[in-house]
């Protein structure tokens, strides 16, 4: 099994018992060349009418050098819940912190909220790798 720097890592093996604002990153395999996380439970509240919203999100990415820690990006995700905050933001707003976070050679975040009046939305954020 490889030795992996985990010296970025404060969440993993922690207690934590709060949303975080940053996602963490972990040495990616050189033979992996695509990966997908998926969460059907992102709640956000609607910024005009403060309903609460439930999304799915999927994140797309290509690793670069780095990949995201899963808890990190559950607790990331968590700090939407209580956000006035559009999907098509959120989707965006996700694809940047991954960016941020992991500088993969591409990201690609969908969001799909849950019905609200028999309508679903979906928005699609795309970034290529950062300059």
């Amino acid at each position: 099994m490889p030795d992996f720097d985990t010296s970025g890592l404060t969440v993993l093996g922690s207690t934590v018992r709060q949303p975080i604002e940053h996602l963490e990153s972990f040495p990616a395999t050189a033979t992996v060349s695509a990966v997908r996380l998926t969460s059907h439970e992102v709640g956000s509240v609607c910024p005009v009418t403060g309903q609460p919203d439930l999304s799915s999100v999927e994140i797309d990415y290509r690793p670069a050098g780095q990949c995201i820690e899963t808890k990190s990006l559950k607790l990331y995700l968590w700090s939407f819940r209580d956000r006035r905050i559009f999907a098509e933001a959120m989707a965006a707003e996700i694809a940047e912190e991954v960016q941020r976070s992991v500088q993969p050679h591409a990201v690609r975040v969908v969001v799909t909220q849950r019905p609200r009046g028999g309508i679903v939305l979906q928005a699609t954020a795309e970034l290529p790798e950062p300059a």
